[in-house]
């Protein structure tokens, strides 16, 4: 049985027309509960290879610490005077208690034995663990990181809230304010979210693309 839309085709190229990489935010707004409640779960529902999940997201509300992180952002007041500024993260490496807490966490949700999975953890270590992604599993989840970031801006532009995606950071300066590296985990780009302010110029420019022909080709 197909399902519905969820929203229109008109909804949904509106949204992705609307938004842009705001360069000002208005800091006197914030997100409400609600609405970050659901950024949060569209955070939580961004798919990756395996269903793996290799990824931390930090979500940085504390003025104090948004403001360490702005000379280590190039000077972008975007990560200061955001609502929410979300850090995507990733483990330097994986290894099969990693897996294996997945395939537990997959067995308690879906209500199997967790002897029932034992093909698909192989299947994964002989993949990842012992296979062609080993020598570099640390850019491996950084590259699914990027799709949790993709998935989180076009939710943000669906409910009228306003991002900026950033790697214009210094990702080790970030880890050591935020004490990643102890955690095994790298900072992989930032993300503010929150309210344009009405100075921002860049909301009225023309949004720049390539014809759909110079970009999408029909096999």
């Amino acid at each position: 049985m197909s399902q519905a839309p969820f929203a229109s085709n008109e909804a949904v190229l509106a949204a992705l027309n609307w938004r842009y990489a705001t360069k000002q935010f208005d800091p006197a707004r914030k997100i409400s509960e609600q609405d970050w409640k659901t950024l949060e779960e569209a955070l939580i529902l961004s798919p990756s290879a395996f269903g793996l999940q290799p990824w931390k997201f930090l979500v940085i509300t504390d003025q104090a610490t948004k403001e360490k992180l702005v000379p280590v952002s190039w000077n972008q007041r975007q990560v200061a005077d955001c609502s929410h500024l979300v850090v995507f993260a990733h483990p330097k490496t994986l290894d099969l208690d990693f897996v294996d807490r997945f395939l537990q966490r997959t067995a308690e949700v879906r209500g199997v034995p967790v002897e029932s999975l034992a093909a698909y953890r192989e299947m994964i270590g002989k993949s990842l663990i012992d296979g062609p992604e080993r020598e570099a599993l640390g850019s491996w989840s950084r590259r699914q990181t990027f799709i949790a970031l993709g998935n989180f801006l076009t939710s943000a532009a669906l409910l009228g809230i306003d991002a900026c995606p950033m790697e214009g950071i210094v990702p080790t300066e970030y880890d050591r304010i935020l004490g990643l590296d102890q955690r095994g985990l790298a900072t992989c780009a930032a993300c503010p979210v929150g309210y344009r302010a009405e100075t921002d110029k860049y909301a009225q420019l023309a949004k720049v693309r390539f014809e759909p022909k110079d970009l999408i080709e029909y096999i």
